[in-house]
């Protein structure tokens, strides 16, 4: 839809030389340095809290999903205050600002030794002596202090260690934050125009007062207002569907809805066709978008359980090299890395062929895959922990956590290479997914619900734990790994991985794909644009034939 060239924050025109592939050195400077920051600081957590605070291994495994849930949640409030405040340049900046100074305090904390707090095992000991109250106030603190204090002890190489160990993610950040600073002149900051999430209550609200009225069986009856949903509807307004008919009633027009004196209706009393159907997208994108909530929980146990395993086994690479554990989430990184390349460069051309899909397959069935790949993930994670508890009991180490089990930390790297190959799979095409099928107006909000799916993956892996942990009575998941039955943990989670791709399959047979209709004025500048209208391919199987009934775009869906 042709239009003015758009205003940015300041309110001065979009300049030519804005915008563009010139700012893309300085936004992936910015996400590869951050992704490197998060990596080293989760990787690095798990060991700091057990073997530094020495926290059993449950709580330090809990305490890390917990504040890897809550981060993951973040973006959702981010998002609001981009979209109705700020504006999307200083929500990034601002955020990597704070970010980087939660690393600085960490890094401060490890070096210098009068901020670290009392050692956790010598607060159990004097437990029993302390009064009830206090008791609980040092509960609810010992998590904060945790995560942003350290016990370091005082021997000085170990500080360093520490010091260097968080330094260097805290380094990363500032890279981040610098570079995507930097890039500030070239960016187009569009100033915020309103949260489309504001729209979606109002459909919520105004269906809920006009409960009482009856749904007409005509959808022409409803409320339809081209001119209103112009700005959120460049593609073409959302027809209507059948689906979840309660929500019709928002745009159910009464006596007490001035729709014919000229000016707006009530947001919160009355809303458009193409308003409800945006809700109604949002609700359908559900049920397939919370099945990535379980593979993340399985997931997030690469940086707790897994690098415990890694502690135990033998990680020498010579006389004077040993491989630290939390370095093994880098077999992860790379599969995904190499997994990318190989799917963009072969797998799609081959399966081009067969398909004639230009995306190989559809982001339906690339999620599928994914969630296939990490159940076998998960499943070689019980396996190789099977071996390496046999051999600790074959060499009488059962009692010995400290020991090294004599077997080779390489049994490792198939379950981080295969949730690597998961992740190239899933986590691409749910965000495909959840851009293609989110409303127009709500696709740069997308990244939200992926970063809500992260956080209650991470929490969905806390509550896994606690209940396994009381169900076993202890006994599976211990802090000496080599007594417990960690091996049973995984097949658990195995058997619930089957389940969510059961799950999934169904979920996706059920689902309708979003359809939206096109102004025959507006064709010849859609077409002019490269674009092409595909609501009729949106008929055909979603297994077999195009899908990009919701795209007006080349795209890989």
């Amino acid at each position: 839809m042709a239009g003015a060239a758009p205003a940015d924050e300041d309110g001065s025109r979009k300049k030519a030389k804005q915008g563009g592939f010139k700012t893309m050195p300085f936004i992936l400077a910015n996400e590869v340095c951050d992704r490197f920051a998060t990596a080293g600081f989760n990787a690095n957590m798990i060991t700091y809290l057990t073997q530094q605070l020495h926290l059993p291994l449950v709580e330090a495994s809990n305490l890390l999903t917990n504040f890897m849930g809550t981060a993951a949640f973040t973006p959702v409030f981010g998002a609001i205050i981009a979209d109705s405040y700020a504006g999307r340049y200083w929500t990034i900046a601002c955020g990597g600002v704070l970010y980087q100074l939660g690393m600085l305090g960490l890094v401060l904390s490890a070096l210098i030794p009068s901020l670290p707090p009392r050692d956790v095992q010598q607060y159990r000991v004097r437990r029993r002596t302390v009064p009830a109250r206090q008791r609980r106030a040092a509960s609810r603190a010992l998590p904060v202090a945790a995560l942003h204090r350290a016990r370091v002890r005082r021997h000085p190489a170990e500080n360093v260690g520490w010091g260097w160990g968080f330094g260097i993610p805290a380094i990363a950040m500032f890279v981040s934050v610098l570079s995507f600073v930097v890039g500030y002149p070239l960016y187009v900051r569009v100033k915020p125009g309103g949260s489309p999430f504001v729209r979606l209550v109002h459909v919520i609200v105004a269906a809920i007062r006009k409960r009482k009225e009856t749904v007409p069986e005509n959808a022409a009856m409803l409320y339809q207002n081209k001119e209103l949903d112009a700005p959120i509807a460049a593609d073409g307004r959302l027809l209507h569907t059948n689906q979840l008919r309660f929500l019709d009633r928002a745009a159910i027009v009464t006596t007490t809805d001035a729709v014919d004196s000229g000016t707006e209706p009530n947001p919160w009393r009355l809303s458009t066709v193409h308003r409800v159907e945006e809700l109604k997208s949002i609700v359908r994108m559900l049920p397939l978008w919370a099945a990535s909530i379980t593979l993340i929980a399985a997931a997030s146990h690469n940086f707790t359980f897994a690098i415990q395993q890694s502690r135990t086994m033998e990680r020498r690479l010579s006389p004077r090299f040993e491989i630290p554990p939390a370095s093994m989430i880098i077999f992860t990184t790379l599969t995904m890395l190499v997994s990318l390349s190989l799917y963009d460069r072969v797998f799609v051309p081959v399966a081009r062929r067969y398909t004639g899909r230009q995306s190989g397959i559809s982001y339906f069935q690339r999620m599928g895959a994914g969630l296939a790949v990490s159940v076998l993930g998960v499943l070689a994670g019980a396996l190789v922990e099977r071996k390496r508890r046999a051999v600790a009991a074959d060499h009488g180490l059962l009692d010995s956590p400290g020991a090294t089990v004599p077997i080779s930390v390489f049994w490792l790297v198939p379950q981080y290479a295969l949730h690597g190959v998961s992740d190239a799979l899933s986590t691409v095409a749910h965000m495909e997914f959840l851009y293609d099928q989110s409303p127009e107006s709500m696709r740069s909000s997308a990244a939200a619900l992926f970063w809500v799916a992260g956080s209650l993956g991470n929490y969905l892996g806390t509550v896994l734990v606690t209940v396994v942990q009381s169900a076993s009575g202890g006994e599976w998941l211990q802090d000496n790994i080599n007594r417990g039955r960690l091996d049973y943990y995984y097949w658990l989670v195995t058997f619930l991985m089957l389940l969510n791709l059961v799950y999934y399959i169904i979920c996706f047979h059920f689902y309708t794909l979003k359809s939206f209709e096109v102004d025959a004025a507006d064709e010849p500048q859609r077409q002019q644009d490269g674009c092409e209208d595909r609501s009729v391919e949106r008929q055909n199987e979603l297994y077999g034939g195009q899908i990009g009934a919701s795209r007006n775009c080349e795209g890989p869906v």
